[in-house]
């Protein structure tokens, strides 16, 4: 991996300029996203926090104790919004998931710590509030698309009685990986990234999943089998350095490319669907 190789580096981790057509997914998602809102039954822009980015979207469950799926987007940490990413709840919700997408602070205004705590907040909210709306605060799983990948495996990495003594131990299940981020040291070097994320090597330290103990939950790794050799190499770091009895799936998910791979989330024949059931309790 030469980290000095700026056009390497830029060529590995750009992933629009790998998927040429990576605008007309974008559109999609805005374009489903806002069909999903429009008719589904949904709670926009709840609070989970005092700033102006910490709300989330909520879709309820047809039914009471339901397990709770919280969608974390990408984009980097620096773009994006939970309104993109409306079109993941229905597929689940009919399924008998309450689906919670949360916002988030972008990047440079905020560092990848920041938001890392804004997730931790939001997902406390949840387990406090998830019984309102018909979810089962004890079956709360996370899934997340590239840097919500990682964001993903922070969240069940998470030592949630030092964030709350009143947290459970394991407040977060399990954990779907998509296209995930796990050692942030590449990040770090690659010029494109480099102005917004203001990473060192402190914090690629501590914002590493890579680095951490194997976490108590399990973690789904994916990646869509068509996405650079990099992503392809996250994706089974983290099985390397965590094991198979904390990342007991570690796949590559055929012809997707890193915005592709989400339609096998949301298509009720996809693999990617069928994991998030089986750690829904749903499959």
């Amino acid at each position: 991996m030469p980290l000095d190789d700026s056009d390497w580096l830029n060529a590995q981790y750009n992933n629009r300029e790998l998927v040429p057509d990576h605008a007309r997914h974008l559109a999609h998602w805005a374009e489903a996203s806002a069909l999903t809102r429009s008719k589904s039954d949904c709670r926009l822009d709840l609070r989970y926090g005092s700033g102006p980015q910490e709300s989330l979207d909520l879709f309820p469950a047809p039914r009471p104790g339901a397990p709770v799926l919280v969608f974390v987007h990408g984009g980097y940490w620096r773009s994006l919004d939970k309104s993109d990413f409306s079109f993941v709840a229905p597929v689940f919700t009919q399924s008998g998931a309450m689906v919670v997408v949360p916002n988030y602070s972008l990047c440079p205004k905020v560092t990848i710590e920041h938001i890392t705590w804004q997730l931790l907040r939001s997902v406390q909210w949840v387990w406090q509030h998830a019984a309102q709306h018909g979810g089962d605060p004890r079956r709360i799983v996370v899934a997340g698309h590239s840097a919500g990948g990682h964001l993903a495996a922070m969240l069940l990495s998470c030592r949630w009685k030092q964030v709350s003594d009143e947290l459970p131990v394991q407040l977060v299940g399990g954990a779907l990986s998509i296209s995930g981020l796990f050692d942030l040291e590449p990040i770090r070097h690659t010029p494109f990234l480099q102005a917004d994320l203001q990473l060192t090597p402190a914090s690629v330290r501590r914002l590493s999943p890579a680095f951490f103990p194997r976490p108590k939950g399990k973690l789904y790794a994916t990646v869509g089998a068509a996405e650079s050799d990099e992503f392809l190499r996250q994706n089974q770091l983290i099985r390397d350095v965590w094991g198979p009895t904390a990342v007991p799936v570690c796949e590559t998910v055929p012809g997707r490319n890193h915005f592709s791979v989400l339609e096998s989330l949301v298509d009720p024949a996809g693999r990617l669907h069928e994991l998030a059931l089986r750690l829904l309790g749903l499959h």
